[in-house]
């Protein structure tokens, strides 16, 4: 029996809506974030779940006490788990970055797997702390369930890496949406298949957003 690992990204917040960078700014779900991880949490309800982890954020730890409530478990919180630190662009729209830190934000295009904002982070900042968080809950958890709130970058940092893709390439290939189900099946710690992505089918009776405007141009080049 593999460890099965249930990957949650966090329910919509305000600042979803207005397609900021906002990792490292705290900020609590919207009324429509709770709706999404509300049925997101009846949907689970009769899965086998042994632990609950999230990131400190309160986004995750309030989509994480959702989820964790049908199954009586506590959250554990792990800093690890946290969202990519966007430094300087927090709080800003993509606009408003390419707009004040044009040059910076072409290189972090082109290479956000190694190149950050200036005072941020890379997605290796974010892999080199993420990653032994995930081996080591596989590894304590061996053959059993567990559920996994994050974010976004995160997310898809990690199930890249999890799955040998190029990471390079996660924010223009991989999506996540708010209160997204991921599942993963790890036959060991190290080798890993996915079995769900991105999915959002409990969204039923929730307004499911369509972003004019991406934070990546591979989806909307100039012309």
């Amino acid at each position: 029996m593999p460890t099965r690992l249930f990957l949650v990204r966090h329910g919509a917040t305000e600042l979803t809506a207005e397609d900021r960078f906002s990792g490292a700014t705290d900020v609590p779900l919207s009324e429509e974030g709770r709706k999404q991880v509300t049925n997101l949490a009846t949907r689970l309800a009769d899965e086998q779940i042994d632990a609950v982890y999230a990131s400190p954020m309160g986004r995750t730890v309030e989509t994480a006490r959702i989820l964790a409530k049908p199954h009586g478990a506590e959250v554990r919180v792990d800093s690890a788990l946290r969202e990519i630190d966007y430094g300087h662009w927090e709080g800003k729209t993509r606009a408003q970055v390419e707009a004040q830190y044009g040059d910076e934000y072409e290189n972090w295009q082109e290479d956000p797997l190694t190149v950050a904002p200036r005072d941020g982070e890379s997605g290796v900042h974010v892999l080199a702390r993420a990653l032994p968080v995930v081996r080591r809950i596989v590894e304590q958890h061996e053959h059993g369930s567990v559920l996994m709130v994050c974010h976004k970058g995160t997310n898809r940092l990690l199930i890249s890496s999890l799955l040998g893709f190029d990471a390079r390439g996660y924010r223009d290939r991989l999506d996540q949406s708010p209160a997204a189900l991921n599942i993963l099946d790890f036959v060991s710690p190290v080798r890993a298949r996915l079995r769900l992505f991105n999915d959002v089918s409990h969204y039923e009776g929730v307004p499911n957003r369509t972003f004019s405007q991406r934070l990546s141009r591979w989806w909307s080049p100039r012309s």
